[in-house]
């Protein structure tokens, strides 16, 4: 089950190979103190292996990715630092032309603002 957004955090973001354990504040406030964008911590997820034609392929799967929201005022801020340290859009994330291997549960797609 996905984590319920509060009002007004509407974008939800992805930022691959990153961790945030129990300090969820601390990333809250990190994300503000570096980037100046309000967020909201909503999960980390250790991706599956990628599959191609059929077959799992070696050494991938298991990466831990945070997903958070940002809120509605601050997306336009964010749009462009956040490249810098390689955060994406859900629905970049799971566009058909970015996501061939299904390395997200199913769910997650519910965090698209548009269906993915």
């Amino acid at each position: 089950m996905n984590v319920k957004r509060k009002p007004s955090f509407i974008q939800v973001c992805v930022w691959p190979a990153t961790f945030v354990g129990n300090d969820v504040t601390g990333f809250e406030e990190f994300m503000m103190k570096e980037f100046g964008v309000r967020v909201q911590y909503l999960e980390e997820i250790a991706t599956y292996p990628d599959i191609e034609n059929g077959e799992i392929v070696d050494d991938t799967g298991g990466r831990n990715d945070v997903f958070f929201a940002v809120h509605e005022d601050d997306i336009a801020g964010f749009a462009v630092p956040r490249l810098q340290v390689g955060i994406r859009w859900i629905e970049d994330v799971l566009s058909p032309h970015n996501y061939k291997s299904k390395i997200y549960p199913e769910r997650v797609t519910e965090y698209c603002t548009w269906d993915a």
